[in-house]
């Protein structure tokens, strides 16, 4: 399930000479997930907050000098780095109010990129091939830089992450008509060539994207005949291979290209099972292909269609981050809020219940996007509407990325308790998600009540939020676990057996607790009739279990012996017999429980009619004419 909602305006965009070339060179997240770093094709770096599309920072080169690469956010020193007139690398502060008065280093060779990521180093990409830390290049800046690619080699695209600890940069290069993959790891520094496969018609990808995802880097690159592959490099690379290896893909998607083939567009991976594409036609659509579409590779379906994105660029640049679009077009850059949900049998058959819902049984979703898509496109900033029905578009993330657990609480709460049905089934499966990831990447940090009140929206299932319920198990949040066995619909056999183990082990450090029976009988008093039940039926089971083989009992496991079993039955009937007794669901148990009670007091009778005998065994004298082998009859009277 996804959908594209509501969009709105970042900015006015200056016009290119060239049709064919971009208003911007890129976009990029600063420390703050609201706030957005946009660099022009020219002069120009302008800091905006997103949620309400105001600037807060503006620095222009001189006249004469370019832009030579998007500006970025250094998360170490919360400082912003870009390079002009490709050398000349630039770092400054929120502070700075010129560019020409801040911290400047010239470089010995040409720049292509600067890329940066949260929890590593900014790193500096040359047009060339090689890598260098900014620090240490800072400290040296005409240092020899050495080349890596071949002649005639030139790089088309670039991105970097980090991954356990180790600082990847990814690159593609075109060579005569061939194109390669390159990834660089950072500390210790290994290299890795990989050859694309090339398409019959020899055409060039039209876009690059990759993600991190299960130890593994996706690379997802679109072709003009609307061929989605995907390439798969482990986040371990492979030791002591050297040369070009070939780099397999598997095809995602076979978009429908239209008439002819694709001038330009651009994919980006959502997910796992989603993509976003924009250039592509719609097909519901006669004509035109300058739509922006979510599909699922799972199902080869169209998930979310928005209306057409006028004049947008012929070189598309698309940008994702969380859970925003970034798509310039025409005279605007236009953001657009969207919601994913992990495939799940649940939500395809209609089965997540929640009051007032009905899931929608349709494919596509095409939401309005007011006027600024259709008709002349405003110069500056646009208010957001207030008829925006997206709850993420009102979401603090800032809490739920970094802040305490009460502060999380007050945040979730408050988006439930504003939050309409339809946009509760949209974005309480993304919150989950995100706060259970944050759980186990922070071991100090878990929200049971965010979690539960999650849940108990009836918007989740298991399939949306897999993680969740073993987080649960981990720390120990029984009431989590009880809502999640209530709710979900589909919870695997696997998870159900663990919470099974999980809740019998508990059962048994309850039963072994020492306890005083007139401290103890009033708070049992304190249990319902249902969980008295249930208490005393998995009793009478643990009771015949270990009653009926001493041996059951695993040697080295703490296991409740059959008298402490019998006491605790004892005191459930003293609490709660007079309920029990009227309760139209205890009769079978109790009838149970009374047939085992008059089968215990028969074999105390049989044996206090033998116990005298039985002493008289202890005085009897042996006979002293024994020999090897012999039978020795008594009778007992």
């Amino acid at each position: 399930m996804a959908t594209l909602n509501e969009g709105f305006t970042l900015c006015g965009l200056v016009q290119t000479p060239s049709a064919s070339d971009s208003a911007i060179q890129g976009i990029e997240l600063d420390g703050d997930s609201d706030h957005a770093v946009v660099t022009d094709s020219t002069r120009s770096v302008t800091l905006y907050k997103v949620s309400d599309q105001k600037p807060l920072g503006s620095w222009t080169v001189k006249q004469g000098q370019l832009l030579t690469c998007p500006a970025v956010f250094n998360f170490q020193t919360k400082e912003y780095v870009v390079v002009s007139d490709n050398k000349v690398i630039r770092v400054w502060k929120d502070e700075d109010l010129n560019l020409d008065k801040v911290f400047k280093a010239t470089v010995s060779a040409d720049v292509w990129r600067v890329h940066s990521a949260p929890g590593g180093e900014p790193v500096v990409l040359f047009q060339r091939g090689a890598v260098r830390l900014l620090d240490s290049l800072l400290s040296a800046p005409q240092q020899p830089i050495e080349d890596i690619l071949s002649e005639e080699e030139v790089i088309r695209w670039s991105t970097n992450m980090v991954a356990e600890k180790q600082h990847f940069v990814l690159f593609t290069t075109e060579q005569k008509g061939e194109h390669f993959l390159y990834v660089q790891r950072l500390n210790p520094n290994t290299l890795q060539k990989y050859r694309l496969e090339r398409e019959d018609s020899g055409a060039p990808p039209l876009s690059f994207s990759a993600s991190l995802r299960d130890k593994h880097i996706n690379l997802l690159y679109l072709y003009r005949n609307g061929c989605v592959y995907q390439s798969v490099v482990a986040v371990r690379g492979p030791v002591g291979l050297e040369g070009v290896q070939a780099l397999p893909r598997s095809l995602r998607l076979r978009l429908p290209a239209g008439e002819g083939e694709l001038g330009a567009a651009s994919a980006v991976a959502l997910d796992e099972a989603h993509v976003a594409v924009v250039g592509m036609p719609h097909p519901s659509a006669r004509t035109g292909k300058d739509f922006l579409c979510i599909w699922n590779t799972n199902f080869q379906t169209l998930q979310a269609g928005i209306l057409r994105i006028l004049n947008f660029c012929l070189t598309t640049l698309m940008t994702l981050y969380l859970y925003l679009l970034f798509v310039p077009h025409g005279k605007a850059l236009s953001v657009i809020p969207y919601e994913c949900q992990k495939s799940s049998l649940a939500s395809a058959l209609g089965k997540l219940r929640h009051a007032g819902i009905a899931v929608s049984k349709s494919s596509v979703a095409v939401p309005s996007w007011n006027t600024l898509l259709h008709g002349d496109q405003p110069q500056g900033p646009t208010k957001i509407v207030d008829t925006r029905k997206s709850v993420l578009t009102v979401v603090n993330l800032q809490p739920l990325q970094t802040g305490p657990v009460e502060e999380v609480q007050r945040e979730v709460e408050a988006l439930v308790s504003r939050g309409e049905a339809q946009d509760l089934q949209l974005s309480v499966g993304w919150l989950a998600r995100h706060l259970v990831a944050r759980s186990q990447a922070e071991t100090a940090f878990y929200t049971p009540g965010a979690l539960a009140q999650l849940v108990q929206t009836q918007c989740l299932c298991h399939s949306v939020c897999p993680d969740l319920l073993l987080l649960a198990l981990e720390h120990k949040d029984y009431f989590l676990c009880q809502l999640c066995l209530q709710l979900f619909p589909d919870i695997p056999e696997v998870v159900t057996c663990a919470c099974l183990k999980t809740f019998i082990s508990m059962f048994g450090g309850v039963l072994q607790t020492p306890y005083s029976d007139n401290l103890l009988l009033p708070h049992l008093k304190d249990l319902n009739a249902q969980q008295v039940i249930l208490f005393l039926q998995y009793l009478h089971f643990v009771y015949l279990k270990y009653s009926q083989d001493v041996y059951t009992q695993t040697p080295g496991l703490r296991s409740p012996t059959v008298t402490q079993i019998i006491d605790w039955v004892c005191l459930l009937l003293d609490a709660h017999f007079t309920v029990l007794v009227m309760a139209p669901d205890a009769k079978g148990l109790l009838s149970n429980l009374q047939s085992f009670v008059k089968s215990q007091v028969k074999l105390f009778s049989e044996l206090g009619k033998i116990e005298g005998s039985l002493q008289e065994l202890h005085k009897m004298k042996p006979s002293k004419d024994i020999s090897q082998y012999s039978i020795e009859v008594i009778e007992l009277f």
